[in-house]
């Protein structure tokens, strides 16, 4: 049977190489650089996220909105929760996350949404939940097991963005069917 690991000299030595580059070592097997990219890519698609749902949050109205808008204040905080995520992790693969608010509709998977009707608004999240699931399966596939880390981190988003989805299809359904025919 083969060693599984390197011996401790050996560990220490490579360790102490490229110090500056912090948690990512030789051993690192994704295109970091490409990692970072699809990184700032989410990070935006949950910053439009974050903002959408605040919105819909805030404009919502009618009889049944009081439900709804917790709904989507719950959704913007774990929206925002993500963004956190992701920019630590571009941090940690020693990129800048990009908060530029120049290009973050254009680098967003998601689209941003100011519908005023209250259905529009949880159709809209939910085709924005449904974007984000298929590009974040996508991307755990891509990632792969090159950076078990990021990887992981998808998954969680992936599994909160699900959820969502979920939550948004119940609250459609649950709504009365004259209010759904109006739109």
């Amino acid at each position: 049977m083969a060693e599984f690991l390197t011996d401790l000299k050996t560990l220490r030595d490579r360790a102490r190489q490229e110090i500056d580059k912090g948690p990512v070592t030789e051993a690192y097997g994704a295109d970091r650089e490409r990692v970072v990219q699809v990184c700032n890519e989410a990070l935006a698609t949950e910053i439009v996220c974050t903002l959408r749902y605040k919105r819909h949050f805030y404009t919502a109205t009618g009889i049944h909105a009081e439900s709804v808008a917790a709904e989507f204040l719950e959704h913007a905080q774990e929206e925002q929760q993500h963004a956190d995520m992701l920019a630590e992790r571009i941090v940690q693969l020693g990129g800048e996350p990009d908060f530029s608010p120049d290009t973050l509709t254009t680098r967003a998977h998601a689209e941003y949404d100011a519908s005023l009707d209250l259905v529009e608004m949880i159709k809209e999240d939910l085709v924005a939940e449904r974007v984000a699931i298929m590009s974040y399966t996508e991307i755990v596939q891509w990632i792969g097991d090159g950076d078990p880390t990021t990887k992981r981190i998808f998954e969680r988003i992936l599994e909160q963005e699900e959820e969502h989805a979920d939550d948004l299809r119940g609250l459609l359904e649950r709504l009365p069917s004259d209010l759904k025919t109006q739109t």
